[in-house]
């Protein structure tokens, strides 16, 4: 790591992180890739890029990182997954303020243009997700604090961190809430999966092997959005470049429940399913992304809708299923 790069994505190995990469690319941008995994558990290798297999939690890695300069610096490292996993290990999740600092730290020290931070929909407080008909979350939501244990806190607490980088040393940081971002080239099996991902993947199995029984956690009540993968990218470029400094949400407000996204993968599918509900790490009641402040600031709305989303993402993770199963 020897001269300067138009752009580091830290986390670059992982779901998000590996879309973003391809888009600076396609941008014409020099992108400095760097991730914990080794490559071969990178969801996307971009030989383009300058791709380092670096700890971020070491300040040595993060100051690596940001070697000759650079000019946008996308925070995208942590330690994450769907409930059941970020239920079962909060400690990891919560070790992820180590890069989240680290990477500030380096940021700062190397005279960044921009630093976007990933956070989430789990910093808002659960009080206001108590009921699946709820209320669009604005941000204003988050404070009271009653963040996600564990996952949810780490990433408040970076949001806050970020702010004062801002304030104290100049750092123009910038913040997105992300709302369950899914799509192609992610995690759909092994236990870190979000549920649009496990929908497809338990769907494509019933499909490849005629069992329709299909295992949901809870009575299927709860609700989510989801948001496409390439509306977030777009998101978060847009927000990294524009003005506005305040954590802003990135999500889409086309809430479902989640018999209903199980019903939608079946229907794009074409193929029927039974579902049996079991007990299993449910996460908040309800949770919506209130788009008022982001259609405010920027006109901005996600473009793809969650049947056409769903269609991409299932086409994908059948072929996947399909190849690691030999079905």
């Amino acid at each position: 790591m020897a001269t300067g790069v138009d752009a580091v994505v830290a986390g670059a190995g992982g779901f998000i992180g590996g879309h973003l990469v391809k888009s600076l690319l396609d941008e014409g941008k020099t992108v400095r890739a760097v991730d914990i995994k080794p490559f071969d558990e990178w969801y996307q290798v971009h030989e383009p890029a300058d791709n380092h297999s670096r700890d971020l939690s070491l300040l040595e890695a993060a100051q690596e990182s940001v070697a000759g300069g650079v000019g946008e610096y996308y925070n995208l490292a942590c330690n994450m997954g769907g409930m059941g996993f970020i239920e079962n290990n909060k400690a990891a999740c919560m070790l992820s303020v180590l890069p989240s600092t680290h990477t500030l730290m380096a940021a700062r020290d190397a005279g960044a243009e921009r630093f976007f931070y990933s956070s989430s929909a789990c910093v808002y407080a659960g009080y206001k997700q108590t009921d699946p008909n709820l209320t669009a979350l604005k941000e204003e939501d988050a404070y009271p604090a009653d963040a996600e244990d564990g996952y949810g806190w780490e990433k408040l607490f970076s949001e806050r961190m970020c702010r004062h980088f801002r304030e104290d040393f100049g750092l123009q940081t910038r913040v997105a809430r992300y709302h369950n971002i899914y799509g192609p080239e992610g995690t759909w099996d092994g236990g870190r999966e979000k549920a649009p991902a496990a929908a497809c993947r338990k769907v494509a199995l019933a499909a490849l092997t005629g069992n329709n029984e299909i295992e949901m956690w809870g009575d299927g009540e709860q609700t989510r959005s989801f948001t496409y993968i390439d509306d977030c990218v777009k998101g978060t470029k847009m927000i990294t470049r524009g003005d506005f400094t305040e954590p802003i949400n990135l999500g889409s407000s086309e809430m479902v429940s989640i018999n209903q996204l199980f019903e939608l993968v079946a229907e794009v599918a074409e193929t029927e399913i039974k579902i049996k509900h079991i007990d299993g790490p449910l996460g908040v009641r309800g949770r919506n992304s209130d788009n008022t402040l982001i259609q405010k600031v920027y006109g901005w709305e996600p473009s793809i809708s969650l049947r056409e989303g769903i269609t991409q993402t299932y086409r994908w993770v059948y072929d996947q299923a399909k190849k690691s199963y030999n079905l």
